[in-house]
């Protein structure tokens, strides 16, 4: 039998559906150094590269400040997975915490909603790859990004080593670019070799209308941007049943979270918004390509281009590679088709992933067929399907703990500190940006579109439990 036949007697045996177990299915083929790359270019997506421009302009130096809180916030929401990540690593990850600490719909929910949000996340990116290639080559949009989809897709089909080498890349050129720009941002404020000469000075942080040029709430306005350029930092929970040596591993990648987001959100904006001014910012303008230009680095477009499609690329894998764990671990608890339960030889979700890369594909041609509004609205609900994976992180860990505390639960060797006050506090903060986007009427639309998944996902529920009426899957495991 080859390595991309079916091992169906694997994922019959019931200790594959024991999540947390070796019998889990999956191979541990993911080392130290990819897992902290995939920490690290989790946090850095397309979000940083391109949509800073609007938040820019609508809060002025102040999104630094917007930054620093939000990563903040997803360091507590990192500990607390981390928490649970070291009570119990599964694959299934927040869904199966979910499941177990909240109740079974709440797992089912939280594992179709998550399977949404990576699939349209990578249908956008797989098509934004797409475009950024006619930067360079006068190539038709959708033979781009079919070659892009069946390649990852391929790749993602070989070995979850592959993936990590991949994303191991992917995510240095990021770090890379950052870096770079940090330094060279750092050598016109001390040297001044740039076209930027006398006007690069920290004092732009605060001379033109000051650190609040539009007041707070224009600030807030901002939450919802910058929470979006944080979703996937998630991603490495999805992981920790392919890790070597989860226990050692996880806990020092989720531990890279400050320092990461200091250095690549703060201190890259600090960088740029003191070599140009802020309100020489534009929407839709990359503030990286925006400063080269500035500074009279006519190359940075280049560089930049590349880079976020480097970004784009490195999403869509991510994806690739979490549908299909995502649909494996609902379909092992009996909350999805049977099928998505098979692993091939070699420990990857045949099915899962293929159910998932033909899905973007679809996405590919309806998003060229027709690139108007309705396109937009569809890709606004991965912002709140994604905050819906840290929400159902948060409420776990704070059950789990108490749980713990009582002795009805083993400790956890990675207690997130803090908490369950982070906790609570990352979930006060988590309303505030639904709340700024029911008042946004650019961000309004995925408030709509959660209420119609939502209403998908409960008749799906009960048709499933009328069906399994005695099924574990549908009670607490506790």
């Amino acid at each position: 039998m080859t390595s991309a036949q079916v091992d169906e007697g694997q994922a019959d045996d019931p200790k594959a559906t024991e999540a947390g177990t070796p019998g889990e299915g999956y191979q541990r083929g993911l080392g130290a150094r990819q897992i902290q790359m995939i920490a690290i270019g989790g946090a850095i997506g397309t979000g940083l590269f391109l949509g800073a421009g609007k938040a820019i302009d609508r809060a002025g130096p102040s999104l630094v400040l917007a930054y620093a809180i939000a990563g903040l916030v997803i360091f507590f929401i990192m500990r607390a997975l981390g928490e649970l990540l070291m009570y119990r690593p599964v694959s299934g990850s927040f869904s199966e915490y979910a499941r177990e600490f909240i109740g079974p719909f709440f797992g089912f929910v939280t594992g179709w909603t998550y399977w949404l949000f990576w699939v349209v996340t990578g249908i956008t990116e797989v098509t934004a790859a797409a475009t950024y290639m006619t930067y360079w080559w006068a190539i038709p949009q959708w033979l781009s990004a079919l070659v892009f989809t069946v390649v990852l897709y391929g790749a993602n089909l070989i070995s979850v080593k592959l993936f990590g080498e991949l994303e191991f890349w992917f995510s240095m050129v990021k770090v890379t670019a950052i870096l770079g720009m940090i330094l060279i941002c750092a050598g016109v404020l001390t040297v001044g070799f740039s076209d930027a000469g006398d006007t690069a000075t920290v004092a732009n942080l605060w001379n033109d209308g000051g650190i609040f040029p539009h007041g707070i709430s224009g600030t807030l306005m901002t939450l919802q941007i910058v929470m979006f350029a944080f979703l996937a930092v998630e991603l490495v929970g999805v992981t920790a049943g392919e890790s070597k040596d989860p226990e050692t591993v996880l806990p020092k990648a989720i531990n890279t979270v400050p320092w990461r987001i200091a250095v690549f959100y703060v201190g890259a904006l600090i960088m740029i918004l003191s070599v140009v001014p802020w309100s020489t910012f534009k929407p839709g303008v990359s503030p990286f390509v925006a400063a080269f230009e500035q500074m009279g680095l006519g190359i940075g477009a280049a560089i930049v281009n590349f880079v976020v499609l480097t970004a784009a690329l490195s999403s869509c894998n991510s994806g690739m590679y979490s549908t299909g764990r995502m649909l494996r671990d609902l379909a092992v608890n009996g909350q999805g088709p049977r099928a998505f339960t098979k692993l091939t030889r070699n420990g990857l979700p045949l099915l899962g992933t293929t159910f998932s890369a033909a899905l973007m594909l679809v996405g590919v041609w309806i998003n060229y067929q027709w690139p108007g509004d309705a396109f937009t609205y569809v890709v606004s609900f991965a912002t709140i399907s994604g905050m819906w994976a840290w929400i159902m992180i948060l409420v776990s860990q704070i059950r789990y703990r108490a749980a713990a505390d009582r002795g009805q639960l083993p400790q956890s060797s990675f207690k997130a500190p803090g908490a369950p006050v982070t906790s609570w506090f990352a979930l006060g903060f988590i309303g505030l940006v639904i709340l700024m986007m029911a008042i946004d009427e650019d961000a309004r639309i995925s408030l709509y579109c959660a209420p119609l998944w939502a209403l998908v996902l409960g008749v799906s529920y009960l048709v499933l439990k009328a069906r399994n009426p005695e099924s574990t899957s549908f009670a607490k495991r506790r």
